[in-house]
């Protein structure tokens, strides 16, 4: 796994009543997290951040990734995006380079009455996990107080 091409790209959103709102994040293969969030909702501004993350961390990413098994999945039978938004996942590791596209998701109810439950799942609960780990990652990198 050390020193193969990676990227992973996760990107969810809608536009509404207050514009273009969205969440998205990226690992470059430089080992760089880029985070952005864009919600117009009371006038805010976007936030974005970006760090350098260590290869151990890199390696994470992609033990999380390849053990959902999530490039095994095809999305043809997910639900299609719809003005209630969508989501996109793109991942690239090694030679292997898969990208996914579909409605957002609201529960885990959605997914059981989707036409793929299964590979669904899949996405849902890996998404969930790159979340959490970007949202740990970005908190911790730019905590205001440090931990004693």
């Amino acid at each position: 796994m050390a020193g193969e091409d990676f990227y992973c790209r996760y990107y969810t959103g809608h536009k509404g009543k207050f514009g273009h709102e969205f969440m998205e994040f990226e690992f470059n293969p430089g080992g760089r997290l880029r985070y952005a969030n864009n919600s117009n909702y009371k006038n805010a501004v976007i936030i974005r951040k970006e760090v350098t993350i260590s290869p151990a961390v890199v390696e994470e990413v992609k033990r999380i990734i390849e053990e959902s098994e999530i490039t095994k999945e095809d999305d043809n039978k997910w639900p299609e995006p719809d003005r209630v938004g969508r989501q996109e996942l793109e991942i690239k590791i090694g030679r292997e380079h898969i990208s996914f596209n579909c409605a957002k998701i609201g529960s885990l109810l959605e997914v059981q009455d989707s036409a793929d439950p299964d590979g669904l799942r899949i996405f849902y609960y890996l998404v969930q996990d790159l979340k959490c780990f970007v949202f740990s990652l970005i908190g911790l990198h730019f905590k205001i107080k440090p931990i004693p």
